[in-house]
């Protein structure tokens, strides 16, 4: 695709969406997964996740090298982003992710995550030029997080306490995460976007299954269904990652990072039908409302 077909706000919207969809779908997969594979630890947790990850960077190497009839190798410039994206974006975000998950509530954890589509709007628009904050971008990210907030109204009651490792890790992994979207828009610029991303996942996998492996974490229980689980949670983080990273290349952060607000709605509506969990509720509606309005108010020109 051309840089101005990659622009239109249609296709952007399109592929934005479905990459978001596809994110949506591991909230379920992942606790399927660790039914499945009986994962109970932190650790197992953390090098579920780096199996994830690593597989998920192969496929994309292997797909890329489809793409371009040969056999991908990072060239010695490329090698630096490649490392410093991966150890943020996949090995720290998830570390805080995981270990900050555990030590705090699934309500409190959805709503924390949800404000890193505001640090990456923000860190861009500190630490890149043409990336500006603008009254669009706030109020688009104020009516995310209000849609965020609504999914959980008629959820458990949110606990105000604070807890550092709990708490305090969930929005470190906001950090990582915004900052892995800053610096996917940098890197790319030097790098193609397919070849960034299989290295990435596969640098920042590795290094999840050490840390994992240190935690003390093992997966015994190993299955037919199991093993097709991780397969679908590789793939779509190898296509959502990607696809992700090829908007990013031609796109403003701020009208890309907006859609993220969609991964906690669509991870719902998931839920409640792989889960069995109910979801066609007004809540649910309200959100998606106050989300899309908040991705018109940005995109609009």
């Amino acid at each position: 695709m051309t840089t101005s077909k990659l622009q239109n706000k249609g296709v952007v919207f399109a592929l934005a969406t479905f990459c978001c969809l596809l994110w949506g779908s591991a909230y379920p997969g992942v606790k399927i997964g660790y039914s499945l594979f009986n994962i109970q630890t932190t650790g197992a947790q953390v090098l579920f996740a780096g199996y994830r990850f690593t597989l998920a960077g192969i496929l994309t190497l292997i797909m890329t090298s489809i793409f371009y009839e040969k056999w991908i190798i990072p060239r010695k410039n490329e090698l630096k982003g490649m490392i410093t994206l991966g150890l943020v974006q996949t090995t720290l975000q998830y570390i805080f992710f995981y270990v900050g998950l555990a030590n705090t509530s699934g309500v409190k954890g959805a709503i924390i995550n949800a404000s890193s589509t505001f640090f990456a709007i923000l860190f861009a628009h500190i630490l890149l030029k043409n990336e500006k904050m603008t009254q669009a971008k706030v109020l688009g990210c104020v009516l995310g997080m209000i849609g965020v907030l609504i999914i959980q109204v008629s959820g458990p009651k949110i606990d105000s306490s604070f807890s550092l490792i709990g708490d305090g890790f969930l929005f470190l992994a906001c950090i990582a995460s915004a900052l892995g979207i800053v610096l996917t828009r940098i890197f790319t610029k030097k790098c193609d976007s397919m070849i960034l991303t299989a290295y990435q996942l596969i640098i920042g996998g590795v290094v999840l299954v050490i840390v994992g492996l240190t935690m003390g974490g093992e997966i015994t229980q190993i299955t037919i269904q199991g093993i097709l689980l991780l397969l679908y949670l590789a793939f779509l983080s190898a296509v959502a990652f990607t696809i992700w990273a090829v908007l990013l290349k031609h796109n403003p952060i701020g009208i890309i990072a907006i859609y993220a607000f969609m991964i906690p709605v669509f991870g719902v509506v998931l839920s409640g039908i792989f889960l069995e969990e109910q979801f066609l509720t007004l809540h649910i509606l309200l959100a998606l409302v106050s989300v899309s309005i908040g991705i018109w108010i940005v995109n609009k020109k």
